[in-house]
């Protein structure tokens, strides 16, 4: 029963992956054909985040009300409705219309399988459940590229990835009677606790560490995700396409870098997890910035970087029980996603105001006061949590 369960969880984060990317991948067509600037992708990419960070924050609430494996069915219920009405989205405006009800979705799927993951099964389970987030935002955008390189129009992409959603919510569906026998094996205690509000959440000791820690982890990613190719460009001048494709690896070493340490997770620990982790990226933005005349370096250090972060975020989501209790996990695992969410957001503008206003040459530089801010944050919460540890 375990296993089956956590197989169809595994299956909903491939979808939750596959919706997350599909936007990035499909844009550039949708710019060119409803004519509007390329910027306006961030206000379609702001709606999503905030519709997000909204479902993140109630994912407790919801949990205890109708249980971990109706929110997600729902989750992947709406994310199919929703990726269906944007295959018929005929303006910038429909668009947006869909955008919050998307992140709303996503959200809700995202922490409630986080929690329900971290709370029922291993750190090698945990790491593959986000490698398989990264297997599904592989698959989005090369179903996209082979039907635009095929002729069809962008929205037959949305309307694919929408019909492998609704075999996800239908196999969710059929599982329910699982999800709610394993959750009769969560103590009572946990089951029946209410619903912590921002204000508790905060006032538990510690938690301000990780939420900064999770801001910082993301603002990392998020910022390598969109500024690589122009630093290198611009900065270096490395040729584009060069560029691009080494951007690109860096996802790749996210999704290997997740599927490798779940061979290890158990055995080194969550803590020694982000550690490493974190020694990884500073080695790898060392390589981005060095200043010597080869790109060898700062290429290979892209995909060093995505390497580093790739047990992070998995181990921080399953140590959350571990460090502040079973019975407030879910309401904490929420305000992470949140922080994560907008980390996500707000930073990759930020460095981009910098880039036009300073240097895009700072951008090895902002990485490193972000993974410093990191690994400050995780050290205090570890020296917290040793001082009280929490019980329940």
């Amino acid at each position: 029963m375990y296993l089956l369960i956590l197989g169809i969880i595994y299956l909903a984060f491939i979808g939750l992956g596959a919706a997350d990317a599909l936007f990035g991948s499909a844009w550039p067509t949708i710019q060119g054909e409803m004519d509007v600037p390329v910027s306006y992708a961030g206000i379609v990419s702001m709606l999503i985040a905030s519709g997000t960070i909204t479902s993140s924050l109630l994912s407790d609430r919801l949990t205890k009300r109708f249980g971990a494996g109706n929110v997600v069915v729902c989750g992947v219920i709406l994310s199919a409705a929703v990726l269906f009405g944007f295959s018929f989205a005929s303006s910038f405006l429909m668009l947006c219309l869909l955008a919050y009800p998307l992140g709303l979705a996503g959200g809700a799927i995202d922490a409630t399988s986080n929690n329900h993951v971290a709370l029922h099964y291993s750190s090698r389970a945990m790491s593959w459940l986000h490698c398989l987030w990264g297997l599904g935002a592989v698959i989005s955008p090369i179903i996209m590229g082979q039907l635009l390189l095929g002729g069809a129009p962008w929205n037959s992409g949305y309307r694919v990835i929408s019909y492998l959603q609704i075999v996800v919510a239908i196999t969710v569906l059929l599982s329910l009677p699982l999800w709610k026998k394993q959750s009769k094996d969560v103590s009572e205690e946990i089951s029946k606790a209410p619903a912590l509000g921002l204000s508790q959440i905060f006032r538990v000791r510690g938690v301000k560490y990780i939420l900064v820690a999770m801001f910082a982890l993301c603002a990392v990613e998020m910022t390598t995700v969109l500024w690589a190719s122009t630093y290198l460009v611009v900065h270096r001048g490395v040729e584009p396409e060069v560029a691009a494709s080494y951007a690109a690896l860096f996802f790749i070493g996210i999704t290997v870098g997740r599927f490798v340490s779940g061979f290890v997770a158990d055995k080194v620990g969550d803590r020694n997890m982000i550690r490493i982790g974190i020694g990884i990226i500073f080695v790898g933005i060392l390589a981005i910035g060095v200043p010597i005349a080869s790109d060898v370096l700062a290429l290979n250090g892209l995909i060093i970087v995505g390497l580093g972060s790739a047990p992070i975020f998995p181990a921080v989501i399953h140590a959350t029980p571990t460090n502040f209790g079973k019975v407030k996990s879910q309401s904490i695992i929420g305000v992470q996603m949140a922080s994560a969410y907008t980390g996500t957001t707000l930073m990759p503008p930020l460095f981009g105001w910098i880039a036009d206003y300073v240097s895009i040459g700072l951008f090895p530089v902002f990485l490193l006061v972000m993974t410093i801010l990191m690994l400050v944050m995780t050290e205090r919460l570890n020296k917290r949590v040793a001082r009280e540890p929490m019980k329940a």
